[in-house]
């Protein structure tokens, strides 16, 4: 169970771009051959984007793989560098809890509306809960990192 927890956003992701790839090669197929477009892959296709993007943001924050400022950090002592990592974590989950509450009104929006897409005539809410989905595993990432750095010792 704890591999399946500590890998589901990349077998999501793979998931996704499989979707993903699957979908817009019909369409490419189909425009070669019958010069006509499939107009509902692109609505998954960038709908699915969306989560794609949040699940290679927690993969990202999961492997320390973020875009930092070591410029600055870099000239820091061991232990300020670890304070500001600290810091950079809190402030990412305060980022991604927003996104998280934020995506759920949304979502929870659209339904009450009854919006639905243009080309399938989906519910958009189905669409729309794919920001809190991402926005959840990147608060999880979040705080692990932060709770991983917080257990390390001190330089």
């Amino acid at each position: 169970m704890e591999k399946i927890f500590n890998n589901i956003e990349e077998v999501l992701s793979a998931i996704v771009m499989f979707v993903m790839l699957m979908l817009t090669f019909v369409n490419v197929i189909a425009r070669y051959f019958l010069s006509s477009s499939i107009s509902f892959t692109e609505e998954i296709t960038t709908s699915l984007f969306v989560l794609l993007c949040t699940l290679g943001a927690a993969i990202a924050v999961k492997h320390n793989a973020h875009l930092g400022l070591s410029l600055i950090t870099d000239k820091l002592s061991r232990k300020w560098q670890r304070r500001f990592y600290l810091l950079a974590c809190a402030l990412g989950v305060i980022f991604s809890l927003v996104l998280f509450y934020k995506g759920i009104f949304m979502a929870i929006h659209e339904y009450e509306l009854k919006q639905i897409s243009i080309t399938l005539q989906w519910p958009e809410w189905i669409y729309g809960s794919f920001v809190p989905i991402g926005a959840f595993f990147l608060t999880v990432r979040f705080i692990q990192a932060f709770f991983e750095s917080l257990s390390q010792k001190e330089a």
